[in-house]
C-alpha cells in the first residue's frame, strides 16, 4: 500500500508541474485549445490513442465483452485500430487540416457553419457535444472510481472526487499543450502496462493454449469467431466503436491542433501500432476474467445470485492475476489512460460552449483573454458536473458509454463526413442527417434497444440520409 501511495503522490506531483509549466505558456485560446496549432507526430500519435483508450476501454468494454463474448471481443480491438484509428488517420486527417484552412474553422460547430452556411446547425451541433459528452466523462470517471476502491479500498465517492479535483487542475491550467506532454508520457506507460500484463495473465493461466482449453470447457461459443451474444450484438459494437471516431470531436481536434499534413503521415504508423497493442490486450485480457473471478475469490464481483457485476469484474481480475506489490503498475495504466480522455472531452466540451455558444450566439465581442478565462472556467464546470453524474452510478459503462458515442456519432458522421469530402450535399441535407440519424438513435434507446445498437443504426442513418436529401432538395432548387 505505501509503495502505492508514493507513486500516486508522484504521479500527482508530476501533473502539477506540467500543468503549472503549460500555465506559463498558455497566453491565448488559441494556446489553450490548440497548443498553438503547431504539436508534433509523435504527441499526436499518443495523445489520440489514449484519447481513445481509456478506463472505458479497461473496465467497462474489457470486462462486459470479455465475459460475453470471449476471444470474438478481439474483432473490436481490430476494426478499432485498422478503422477508427489507421483509416481516420490516412483519410479523414489530411482533410481535416484542409478545410481548416479553407474555411478558417478550428472546431466541428464552426466547420458546420462555414461549410454550410447555417447558424442553426452550429447551434445545435454546440449543444449536442456538450450534453453527450458529459455522460462520456462520467463514464471515465465511474471506471477510474471502481479501480481506486479496489486498489486502495476508498470510499467511491471520495475517489470520485480526488479523480475530478487532478483532472481539473491541469486542464484549467495547461489546456492542450500540458494535455499533450502528459499524454505522450501517459501512453509510454500504458505501452509498458499492457505488455507487463499480457505475460502476467497468460502466466497465472498456464499459456495461450490452456487459457484457450479452459474457455471452451466453460462454454466452446468463447472461443470462436462470434461469441455466445451474436454476431448482431457483435458487429453493432463493432461499428459503434470503429465509425463514431470519423467524427468524435475530441478525436478530430488532434488534427487541428497538429502540425502540417506531413507531420499528420508520421504520427498515423505510431496511434495504429499503440491501439493495437492496448486494444488487443485490453480485450484479450477481459476475456479470462471467467477463467480467474468467482464468487469465492472475487465476491464484490457478482450480486448474491452469482451474475456478474460488469464493472467491477476487471477491478478484481487485475487484483488476482497480477502480484500485490506490481498492482501499482497497472493502477498507472488504468490512471494514465482515463485521465488522458478526461482531459481531452473537457477541452472539447468547454471550447465548445465559450467558442460555438457563447461567443457565436450570446456575446460575440469577447477578448481573446476573456475566451481563455472562461475556457478554464468551464473546464471546471464541466468536470464538476460529470463528476455529479458519476455519483449517480445510474448504469453500467457500457451502456452510457454506447448511448454517449452513438448520440455525438449520430449526429455528426453525415454532416461532417459529407461536408468535408463532397462540396455537393446542401444544408437540408446536413441538418436531416444530423437531426435524423440522432432522433432515431434516442428513440431506439429510450424504447429498450440496447445503446450500441441504437448508435450503429443512427450512424448509419445520418451517413445515408444527407446525400438523398441533399440530391431531393437539389433537384427541387433546380
Amino acid at each position: 500500500m505505501l509503495i502505492r501511495i508514493i507513486v500516486l503522490s508522484l504521479y500527482a506531483l508530476m501533473i502539477v508541474v506540467i500543468g503549472i509549466r503549460g500555465f506559463r505558456g498558455t497566453k491565448t485560446f488559441n494556446d489553450f485549445y490548440l497548443g498553438g496549432g503547431n504539436v508534433g507526430p509523435w504527441m499526436t500519435a499518443f495523445s489520440y490513442g489514449v484519447a481513445y483508450f481509456s478506463a472505458v476501454l479497461f473496465i467497462g468494454f474489457a470486462g462486459n465483452i470479455g465475459w460475453n463474448f470471449g476471444y470474438s471481443g478481439l474483432w473490436i480491438a481490430l476494426f478499432n485500430s485498422f478503422v477508427g484509428v489507421l483509416l481516420v488517420w490516412w483519410v479523414v486527417g489530411p482533410r481535416i487540416k484542409d478545410a481548416a484552412l479553407e474555411y478558417n474553422a478550428y472546431t466541428l460547430p464552426e466547420f458546420l457553419l462555414k461549410r454550410y452556411n447555417s447558424p442553426a446547425l452550429k447551434l445545435i451541433a454546440s449543444l449536442v457535444i456538450f450534453v453527450f459528452m458529459i455522460p462520456y466523462s462520467a463514464a471515465v470517471f465511474m471506471g477510474l472510481s471502481y479501480l481506486f476502491t479496489s486498489n486502495f479500498d476508498i470510499e467511491y465517492g471520495y475517489a470520485l472526487m480526488f479523480m475530478g479535483f487532478f483532472t481539473a487542475l491541469y486542464m484549467v491550467l495547461g489546456g492542450y499543450k500540458s494535455m499533450a506532454v502528459i499524454d505522450m508520457i501517459f501512453g509510454m506507460i500504458m505501452a509498458v502496462s499492457v505488455i507487463f500484463l499480457f505475460f502476467s495473465a497468460t502466466h497465472q493461466g498456464g499459456g495461450l493454449s490452456e487459457i484457450t482449453f479452459s474457455l471452451q470447457d466453460i462454454d466452446p461459443g468463447l472461443t470462436q469467431a462470434v461469441g455466445p451474444p451474436g454476431w448482431w450484438a457483435l458487429l453493432s459494437i463493432v461499428m459503434l466503436t470503429s465509425l463514431a471516431p470519423f467524427a468524435m470531436p475530441q478525436l478530430m481536434q488532434k488534427f487541428y491542433a497538429i502540425k502540417d499534413k506531413a507531420t499528420i503521415k508520421r504520427g498515423m504508423v505510431g496511434s495504429t501500432a499503440f491501439a493495437i497493442l492496448i486494444g488487443g490486450v485490453a480485450y484479450f485480457i477481459g476475456s479470462t476474467s471467467r477463467i480467474f473471478l468467482n464468487t469465492e475469490n472475487a465476491p464484490a464481483a457478482f450480486t448474491i445470485a452469482g451474475e456478474p457485476v460488469y464493472d467491477i469484474l476487471m477491478p478484481e481480475l487485475l487484483n488476482n492475476i497480477v502480484p500485490e506489490s506490481l498492482n501499482v503498475i497497472i493502477l498507472l495504466l488504468i490512471l494514465s489512460a482515463s485521465m488522458s480522455t478526461l482531459a481531452a472531452l473537457v477541452l472539447v466540451s468547454s471550447s465548445t460552449f465559450v467558442k460555438d455558444f457563447y461567443d457565436g450566439f450570446i456575446n460575440k465581442n469577447l477578448s481573446d483573454r476573456s475566451l481563455t478565462l472562461m475556457m478554464r472556467v468551464m473546464s471546471a464546470l464541466f468536470i464538476f458536473i460529470s463528476v455529479v453524474l458519476a455519483y449517480m452510478n445510474f448504469d453500467s459503462i457500457v451502456a452510457i458509454l454506447g448511448i454517449s458515442w452513438g448520440a455525438l456519432g449520430a449526429f455528426f458522421l453525415g454532416p461532417f463526413i459529407w461536408g468535408l469530402f463532397n462540396k455537393k450535399v446542401t444544408r437540408a441535407g446536413a441538418m436531416v442527417s444530423g437531426l435524423g440519424g440522432l432522433g432515431v438513435c434516442l428513440a431506439l434507446y429510450l424504447t429498450g434497444t440496447p445503446s450500441p445498437q441504437a448508435g450503429t443504426v443512427g450512424m448509419l442513418l445520418s451517413l445515408a440520409l444527407n446525400p438523398l436529401v441533399s440530391l431531393v432538395t437539389k433537384t427541387k432548387a433546380s
